[in-house]
């Protein structure tokens, strides 16, 4: 039965970590967020990082994506959840921690069908609609 359940699952070629994975609901999501940065916002897979590991409070956590500019600082921090998982207060807050290591100056909450965005400004976030350029 095992190997019936594995040839059902769905996989994904991953462009940006250049490995096929499997097509978890969360990851649907996070496929197209890059879909959207590479087509959208012209920004080049090289200067994208995808589930990559940070440190918060001698802890180790992983962001779903962060996108940088072309100095190399960082831009746009994403935060992915599966379609059924609703975006929520919780997951402003937990944005809000990882981004305490990024700062970057735009942050996108999405589960694929409600999308955030938020732009700093003098120190504050705020939301603003989907952005034309970044």
């Amino acid at each position: 039965m095992a190997d019936r359940i594995d040839e059902q699952k769905k996989f994904i070629f991953d462009r940006v970590r250049n490995k096929i994975i499997p097509l978890t609901p969360e990851e649907w999501v996070r496929q197209h967020c890059l879909e959207l940065l590479t087509s959208n916002f012209d920004i080049p897979t090289s200067r994208i990082a995808v589930e990559r590991q940070i440190t918060l409070n001698q802890r180790p956590k992983r962001i779903d994506i962060a996108s940088f500019d072309k100095n190399g600082k960082p831009q746009i921090l994403v935060e992915c959840k599966a379609p059924e998982i609703s975006v929520n207060a919780d997951t402003l807050l937990q944005i809000g921690w990882y981004n305490t290591k990024l700062d970057t100056p735009y942050l996108w909450l999405t589960n694929g069908l409600d999308h955030y965005w938020f732009q700093r400004g003098n120190d504050l976030y705020v939301q603003i609609p989907f952005p034309r350029t970044i």
